[in-house]
């Protein structure tokens, strides 16, 4: 039996998107992380096929990491990042830059990939405003969006569940069609068809007005709805369409951000640059809480170098913005990521991760399979009430070894990227046993 941090009784904590009911009946609890795998109370080695929650790029608990953190908590803790500063987020800030696309070369740091996004749509208002075009208060996201918890990303967000409480309190947003069409299924890779569902965002601008739309937010691959792949064209047709209206475009890279496509980022792999983007998640391994925005030199040019030292130019931060145990833990990840040649390796194993994954279609149960790089969706039929089967297994798939983060009734699978062949094969193993 591995030790755990005591507790008596689990009614005290409110666990975030979860049925505390139903875990308190069955409490799942992870207690130590190595390498690809956790380990349960009940000593029960867990393999993590979800890097956590996409988070865990280079495998849990690397001493590297731990090591930079502990030496800039025994030196300086915290210091505001209010009209102060410390030497961190200035390192990592150039660190990251020539990680970028190119004309991307600045960064905001926050604390998460949802408060990365409330920044990212006040940055863009901010941007029109100071051009002269303060009615660009409109915009739009997709549907089967998500864009984080925090009252923008509610406000972007495609999933039903994730806005219906809050109607009253999110603003208006215009969603195009999500790319799921039905005709893509078993589709490994970007699906041929479908680009023309960019052109939805066309009928938005000549509803509303372009000249009114402020940004257009899109994750690359839509990743906690299931796992969405673009199709062929699609990114570059949205990059031409904002071009045309002056509309930002904004990708949402916390999930495939920092090699999950095999590429830095997910805009290098489709060849779209976007006018900024969010990330977090894999930015310190998830070791330290940490987002941040990337943007354009134009755009911060514009709002925060032509005022020219009259005041404050953006009215927005966090207290633990650019916190220094935060950017220890980003500059040390950076370094393992560098250093071990990362994104390469990634890219290597994905084909084999893909193919492993893909060879579950056989299954009754297994009604569609998505992937690209190291990210898959695998859709099961409805076993009961819609997401009775994706609780179901979350549970069986834990007691017999694996961690799968459910969507509904999408397993969502994203390994780290330094796992093996071997683990590729052990998650596929067990997924093919519990599921059939």
């Amino acid at each position: 039996m591995i030790p755990t941090n005591e507790y008596t009784t689990l009614e005290h904590h409110w666990m975030p998107f979860s049925s505390n009911y139903a875990f308190k009946k069955s409490p799942r609890m992870m207690v130590k992380g190595e390498g690809a795998y956790y380990w349960s109370d009940a000593g029960i080695k867990i393999l993590d096929g979800c890097s956590g929650l996409f988070c865990v790029a280079l495998g849990h608990c690397r001493q590297e990491i731990a090591d930079a953190v502990y030496r800039q908590m025994t030196t300086l803790d915290y210091a505001s990042p209010f009209q102060n500063a410390h030497p961190g987020p200035f390192a990592l800030a150039e660190r990251l830059a020539p990680l970028l696309p190119e004309g991307i070369n600045h960064v905001f740091f926050g604390n998460s990939g949802s408060e990365a996004v409330d920044t990212a749509i006040k940055m863009a208002v901010a941007y029109h405003r100071a051009n002269g075009q303060p009615q660009r208060t409109n915009f739009v996201s997709r549907q089967r969006a998500y864009h984080g918890a925090n009252i923008g990303g509610t406000s972007l967000s495609g999933i039903v569940r994730n806005r219906q409480t809050f109607e009253g309190i999110t603003f208006k947003v215009h969603h195009l069609r999500d790319t799921a069409t039905g005709q893509e299924k078993f589709t490994m890779g970007q699906p041929e068809h479908g680009a023309e569902l960019a052109d939805d965002l066309h009928q938005i601008a000549n509803t509303i007005g372009g000249e009114n739309i402020a940004a257009c937010f899109v994750e690359p691959i839509a990743g906690s709805s299931g796992i969405l792949v673009p199709p062929v064209g699609y990114l570059q047709r949205l990059r031409e369409i904002c071009d045309e209206y002056g509309i930002l475009l904004v990708f949402d890279e916390v999930i495939t951000g920092f090699g999950r496509t095999g590429y830095p980022f997910a805009s290098d792999a489709f060849e779209v640059v976007p006018d900024l983007m969010t990330v977090a998640k894999a930015i310190t391994n998830a070791s330290q809480p940490m987002g941040a925005v990337a943007l354009k030199d134009e755009i911060y040019e514009r709002v925060v170098n032509e005022p020219k030292g009259k005041g404050i130019e953006f009215f927005h931060g966090y207290t633990y913005s650019g916190h220094p145990a935060a950017c220890a833990a980003g500059l040390a990840t950076l370094d393992l990521f560098q250093k071990e040649n990362v994104f390469a390796q990634a890219a290597r194993l994905a084909p084999y991760f893909l193919e492993k994954i893909f060879s579950l279609r056989d299954l009754s149960v297994v009604s569609d399979i998505r992937g690209y790089g190291l990210l898959a969706g695998i859709d099961l039929k409805p076993q009961g009430s819609p997401g009775q089967a994706g609780l179901e297994g979350t549970e069986k798939l834990f007691q017999a070894g694996l961690h799968v983060k459910f969507t509904g009734d999408c397993a969502l699978l994203a390994p780290p990227l330094v796992c093996d062949k071997s683990h590729i094969d052990q998650i596929v193993d067990i997924l093919r046993n519990v599921f059939r």
